[in-house]
């Protein structure tokens, strides 16, 4: 008998931890429209972000406003699962120490994907919205210099991921 319970606690222990990393995991997958480059040329610069998958719970992007030769911006991307919530951490060199600043995901569809920090000075809410297949927006918004703000940014695909 003690042996049946113990073999039967064993295996439901083994099971909801296999459903938990299942869970897990599932919040990152909702972002796999987003693997691959995509780009903008406006008439202000090239705009491109360029997004992989490191492993099963992280992707890494980079993003760059360029304007002929010269960066405009930088931006290096980690989204990244922890637990059962997803972060979207931003590192701008040359601000906040060069140390990243971390969006939650607050709410999902599966064609959007909004991150948040009401803490954060500019922006303080991320945008990513699937349009179609080969395009996307991405906006930022928030509370700037103590107005409302907000920017949009529509990219085409350029390539997949490999």
């Amino acid at each position: 008998m003690f042996q049946k319970a113990t073999l039967t606690l064993l295996l439901l222990a083994i099971v909801s931890c296999k459903n938990s990393e299942t869970t897990e995991k599932d919040q990152i997958k909702s972002a796999n429209w987003l693997l691959g480059k995509w780009e903008s040329k406006i008439d202000e610069g090239d705009l491109s972000e360029n997004w992989k998958q490191v492993n099963d719970s992280t992707f890494q992007g980079e993003s760059f406003f360029i304007k002929g030769k010269d960066t405009l911006h930088f931006e290096s991307i980690t989204l990244q699962q922890k637990g059962e919530e997803l972060f979207y951490n931003a590192t701008v060199k040359g601000q906040n120490e060069n140390k990243a600043v971390p969006f939650r995901l607050t709410s999902k569809t599966e064609k959007q994907l909004v991150f948040e920090n009401p803490k954060h000075d500019y922006p303080q809410k991320i945008i990513y919205t699937q349009i179609s297949k080969d395009s996307l927006v991405a906006s930022i918004s928030g509370v700037q210099l103590g107005k409302p703000s907000a920017e949009k940014f529509g990219m085409k695909k350029a390539e997949s991921e490999k």
